[in-house]
């Protein structure tokens, strides 16, 4: 059996994050992740300057695709605007993968079905031990499942739903676009260029809402596709867009449990307003590994909830945003 001082289920960048933190403090830690990387990951690829911040990230030699936009375009039923901020657009098949190998840490390829608490220790599968165990393993992390989901149950009001996809693609358009509400979307769809001839493109907005009115994630994406296509933005692509789920920000009572930790999607972290979840997600794996390194709280009330503050400086442009949220009666994924 391999003994470790910190094991961190999941590979993604909550995950990876922790693990590099850890290191920097000299603790020894191993991840595992049930796939191998490089390995697909649905996401619209966004990311803001205070991840690359957090991440301490060098933008002049990342050695894979990064887009930086100056400007995001909103677009409602009845009026459009463009707001100046900058934000970027990552692939995850390559953000996440340079990431996991930047952490240092050693990476293995396992499935977790089993952990159990022994003394003070962690059992997985009667292969691993460890002292802190930290679950950065997504919506369905198996930490959660054992030691969280009966102090913090999924608010099915927070689940979101989404479909995307992302192709390579020549772009003519290389600026960033939402639509917001379109067709009664309690959500928004999105367009985001990536630098070498990629794009993603998708939509998402509350299971509960969707189904309440009788929407469905098929018959919107059609809308948008065709949307898309008057545009001029995307012609003739052979969509095959994939679904997934995952939760905002909601009441999260317990993110540690004795010193078993979790992480991002696993506590549910998405930001209110945008669904952005890949700031929130290391943030607390920053958190996590400094509480496991100097012995310290975790708490997560520094957290933001929202996004849109961190690009609508100007206070009439974020009232706007938040009236028609109001009118609509939904929260942006």
């Amino acid at each position: 059996m391999q003994t470790v001082d910190a094991l961190v289920i999941g590979g993604g960048p909550a995950g990876s994050t922790c693990a590099w933190k850890l290191r920097q403090a000299g603790v020894d830690v191993l991840i595992l992740d049930r796939a191998r990387f490089p390995r697909t990951k649905l996401c619209a690829g966004w990311i803001t300057p205070e991840v690359v911040d957090d991440l301490e990230f060098d933008i002049e030699t990342y050695p894979h695709s990064f887009r930086s936009f100056d400007k995001l375009h909103f677009h409602f039923k009845h009026f459009n605007f463009s707001k100046k901020t900058t934000q970027h657009s990552i692939r995850r098949i390559e953000f996440d993968e340079f990431l996991l190998r930047r952490s240092g840490a050693p990476v293995h390829e396992h499935k977790v079905r089993k952990i159990e608490r022994r003394d003070s220790t962690y059992i997985i599968d009667e292969e691993y031990r460890c002292k802190y165990l930290v679950g950065a393993g997504g919506t369905r992390c198996p930490v959660y499942r054992e030691f969280f989901h009966d102090a913090n149950p999924r608010a099915k009001l927070l689940q979101i739903a989404t479909y995307e996809k992302e192709f390579p693609y020549r772009w003519d358009d290389g600026e960033c676009h939402l639509w917001f509400f379109g067709d009664g979307l309690p959500g928004y769809a999105w367009y985001v260029p990536k630098a070498n001839g990629f794009i993603n493109v998708g939509l998402g907005g509350k299971a509960d809402k969707m189904k309440s009115c009788g929407g469905h994630l098929k018959s919107y994406w059609h809308g948008f596709t065709r949307k898309l296509e008057s545009l001029g933005l995307v012609h003739d692509a052979a969509y095959e867009p994939t679904g997934y789920s995952y939760y905002l920000r909601g009441s999260v009572d317990v993110v540690r449990n004795d010193n078993a930790f979790i992480v991002g999607d696993a506590v549910g972290l998405a930001s209110i307003d945008m669904g952005e979840g890949i700031g929130p997600a290391v943030q607390s794996a920053v958190l996590a590994a400094d509480a496991i390194a100097g012995n310290t709280e975790y708490d997560l009330s520094s957290l933001a909830r929202f996004s849109t503050p961190g690009f609508f400086r100007n206070r009439g442009d974020q009232a706007r945003l938040s009236a028609i949220g109001d009118s609509e009666s939904v929260s942006v994924p």
